[in-house]
């Protein structure tokens, strides 16, 4: 029930706001004039023609085209379109975005049921509602962009893992990587995560089964000694130690017995429990493998991670860009990151080991402040381009004074502890480790800072937090709704022009 009131909630905004999207800007705008005629020459059974300005994949337009051929009927009954290639309009490319904003709230909703069991199903559609609304996922879900398929993509490809679909799942991960060529990194961690997950369940079992044995052979000798006949018991002793192994996975990671034992002793153990399960793992994984392989192909025939407009996305070693991620993530999530509870929390977990906290917080701030002194790239469309509110953040924060990027560093550090300190609560710090390691590897490379890049980091981050307060998910809500509306507005009613360009221009993301 709560996956369809989840989609049902979602597609009522979803959908008057296209139309109204679709009124006002009926033409192709930014990206869109790229992606837009591209996906029409599919439409045409033009598939060697590429343009050369288009940095992703063609998968996006793949999809469009089976969404096109189940509409054309309707549309050709209906003489709206006459032929193929005219039901390709830009208001019916860019509703696939709109379908799959959906599709993707149902997986939200699906994920959360799976990592938190015991929640209802009215606070999981409180959740999944509000994740929907995250300000860069809302704005391009009316928009012909690659971000709505690429994240729907990559969270079907987690939900199918989850549910130890792994050949389903490494086939919705190839897909992410043809809609976009950075997830890969994305099904790795999912494999990784997967892994931990297996192993450690395994350690568990091994555990319970040595215990098991042990409990056994005290019964079998007190029955020597007594003479009593114990059959029974043992049944019931076997049956609890099977309930306990059935246990969902992810909650494991709530023992604080487990977390105490260190990160290094987790990745230990983890390396041995997987080189004793190689050969499972290795048929289990064998089709991220694979997937790996033919990237790894592409890489070689491409000479690059982007296809087109090579020059302007050459990979360079940006890492203040997870600087500005931690940030942002943080303010999206501020009723989880800035409370006083959560202030405190912090500051305990950092007190319980002085030494080692004291030593990471230098540590962290040390590698702030050479990111953002040395590794601070000023791309050049970000500095030309006055669309986009990233100009203006650096424009009138970042820039304002030559001391002001060295001043964000405090509030960069809290942000990271913050988002590690909400994981840790739930998940191993070997995981917590995994997600940095493939948030970092997306990142860094990317020299242009565009949010639209935080998303699928943020998400697998919110989703993996255990906060169930429904305040706190209302607040983020309000919080979305407002950011939303005023993207929005700016967008359709403030448009500008500019000296040396015909045309309308307007704010964008």
């Amino acid at each position: 029930m709560g996956r369809i009131a989840t989609a049902a909630i979602v597609s009522l905004w979803v959908i008057p706001v296209s139309i109204l999207v679709n009124r006002i800007v009926p033409d192709p705008y930014m990206d869109e004039i790229f992606h837009i005629p591209q996906a029409q020459k599919y439409c045409n059974a033009d598939f060697m023609s590429w343009d050369p300005m288009i940095t992703t994949p063609p998968g996006l337009y793949y999809l469009s085209l089976v969404q096109v051929a189940a509409l054309f009927p309707i549309k050709y009954f209906l003489q709206l379109a006459s032929s193929f290639p005219e039901a390709c309009s830009t208001a019916v490319l860019r509703s696939i975005n709109g379908v799959l904003a959906v599709l993707c709230s149902i997986l939200v909703y699906e994920i959360i049921a799976h990592l938190r069991p015991t929640l209802d199903d009215r606070k999981a559609t409180l959740l999944a509602t509000v994740l929907t609304l995250y300000p860069l996922h809302w704005f391009f879900t009316f928009l012909y962009y690659t971000d709505v398929a690429s994240l729907t993509a990559v969270l079907a490809m987690y939900l199918a893992c989850l549910k130890k679909k792994y050949l389903f799942s490494a086939l919705l991960g190839a897909m992410a990587v043809v809609i976009r060529q950075t997830n890969i990194i994305w099904m790795l961690f999912v494999a990784c995560s997967e892994v931990i997950d297996i192993t450690t369940a395994h350690q568990r079992d091994s555990v319970e089964v040595d215990d098991l044995k042990a409990s056994n052979k005290g019964t079998i000798l007190s029955t020597v000694n007594t003479g009593v006949n114990v059959s029974s018991n043992l049944r019931k002793r076997k049956s609890k130690g099977i309930a306990k192994t059935n246990k969902p996975s992810h909650w494991k990671n709530t023992s604080s017995t487990s977390r105490a034992s260190g990160l290094l002793h987790e990745i230990q153990a983890i390396v041995l429990t997987s080189w004793s399960m190689k050969w499972e793992l290795m048929v289990s994984f064998s089709p991220f493998f694979f997937v790996l392989l033919a990237f790894v192909a592409f890489l070689f025939w491409n000479g690059s991670v982007v296809l087109g407009a090579k020059e302007a996305h050459v990979v360079s070693p940006h890492f203040a860009q997870i600087m500005y991620f931690s940030l942002v993530s943080a303010f999206l999530a501020a009723p989880l990151h800035f409370t006083i509870g959560h202030a405190l929390d912090l500051f305990r977990s950092f007190w319980k080991n002085r030494l080692l906290g004291v030593f990471l917080l230098l540590l962290a701030l040390i590698a702030s402040l050479l990111s953002v002194h040395f590794f601070s790239i000023a791309h050049p469309y970000l500095l030309a381009d006055n669309r986009h509110y990233t100009f203006y953040l650096w424009r009138k924060i970042i820039k304002f004074h030559w001391s002001m990027k060295y001043l964000l560093v405090p509030f960069y550090v809290y942000s990271w502890f913050s988002i590690f300190r909400l994981m840790d609560k739930t998940q191993r710090r070997i995981w917590i480790l995994v997600y940095f390691f493939a948030t970092s590897a997306v990142l860094i490379p990317a020299p242009l800072i565009e949010f639209r890049y935080y998303t699928i980091p943020f998400y697998f981050f919110i989703l993996h937090t255990n906060n169930n307060d429904c305040r706190s998910w209302l607040l983020m809500g309000i919080l979305y709704t407002i950011l939303n509306i005023f993207t929005m507005t700016m967008f359709l009613f403030r448009p500008f022009h500019w000296d040396h360009e015909r045309g309308v221009q307007r704010f964008i993301w």
